[in-house]
């Protein structure tokens, strides 16, 4: 079985799609004290190192076949101020390569919000794969989305980056193709079973007036934006952001058989592709929510992974 290193863990997106694929996480590392309950609770196995990366000599990572990181992507995002490498999150990317000089991990893979692309003029971009190429890897990347690619009906485009160091395993891997989106918001979150009164919306809220008059359809989401209520309705999700633990109003809203009310933290956890038995257990809500945004999707990892795997055989 092979064996991967799961850097800026979280609550642990790229490890269930790396358990899906069969291959064994030995070693995870996150510093959000939060995020690593949730992360134990959900891999109790798993060797967790809570902590700053930076404050991680290399020597406590085990040799591995696969090295996985969605570093922070806060200063790349075109919501936040975008310092990029010059943000201490954003040079967080260099403890990566740290940790490579010294472990020479055949296959890296890591995923980051799309906009790093074109950051600084695509100069980030260059920074990130020359650093690779300097440790002898060769590299593809590419942004995928969800809805395009994974069968999940969000909105989540985002940058993918493979690394190699076995050129023949370079020149085999292609990233997955595009697949009909089948799945429906209806079909992953239940409308017919009420949820806890806190989630809805009722004549207290500010918003109430607006939100009887523009969310209509029980077969869309909405959401709320800096000017109230948005009066568009969404066949797909929004991509589910972080600052949903920050902002309640900001976790996107559906119509059920009962009223008007926000996304539950499972709901979220569907609408990113985590598996039913996936649970939050003994953290704030607001925290879960933040995690949930900070996530990935797992279908569409799993869908990358797979195709690594078929590279390297």
């Amino acid at each position: 079985m092979l064996s991967a290193i799961s850097l800026f863990a979280g609550i642990g997106g790229f490890d269930v799609a790396l358990k899906q694929q069969q291959v064994s996480v030995i070693c995870a590392n996150e510093i959000n004290r939060f995020a690593a309950i949730t992360y134990r609770n959900n891999f109790p196995t798993t060797n967790l190192i809570e902590g700053d990366i930076k404050s991680l000599h290399t020597s406590a990572f085990p040799s591995s076949d696969i090295l996985t990181a969605g570093f922070p992507c806060q200063s790349f995002s075109v919501m936040g101020k975008q310092k990029g490498l010059h943000d201490s999150r954003g040079a967080l990317f260099f403890d990566i390569i740290r940790l490579l000089k010294n472990n020479q991990i055949p296959i890296v893979l890591l995923e980051n919000v799309a906009n790093i692309i074109y950051h600084d003029n695509g100069n980030t971009l260059n920074i990130i794969i020359n650093s690779l190429i300097e440790l002898g890897y060769h590299v593809k990347y590419t942004v995928l989305c969800p809805s395009t690619h994974a069968n999940i009906p969000q909105i989540r485009k985002r940058f993918f980056l493979v690394a190699f160091l076995d050129s023949s395993t370079h020149k085999k891997f292609m990233f997955p193709y595009p697949i009909p989106l089948t799945k429906t918001i209806n079909s992953l979150i239940d409308t017919s079973q009420p949820r806890t009164a806190f989630y809805y919306y009722d004549h207290k809220s500010v918003y109430y007036k607006q939100l009887i008059e523009n969310v209509t359809s029980p077969n869309a989401i909405y959401r709320i934006d800096d000017w109230g209520v948005a009066k568009r309705r969404y066949d797909i999700c929004p991509t589910l952001k972080a600052n949903m633990g920050t902002f309640p109003d900001r976790v996107p809203l559906i119509k059920d058989n009962f009223g008007i009310r926000r996304l539950t933290p499972l709901d979220c956890l569907k609408l990113q592709g985590f598996p039913d038995t996936f649970f939050f257990k003994n953290i704030p809500l607001n925290e879960a929510y933040k995690q949930i945004g900070n996530s990935v999707c797992v279908p569409l990892l799993n869908r990358i992974i797979s195709n690594i795997l078929m590279a390297i055989t």
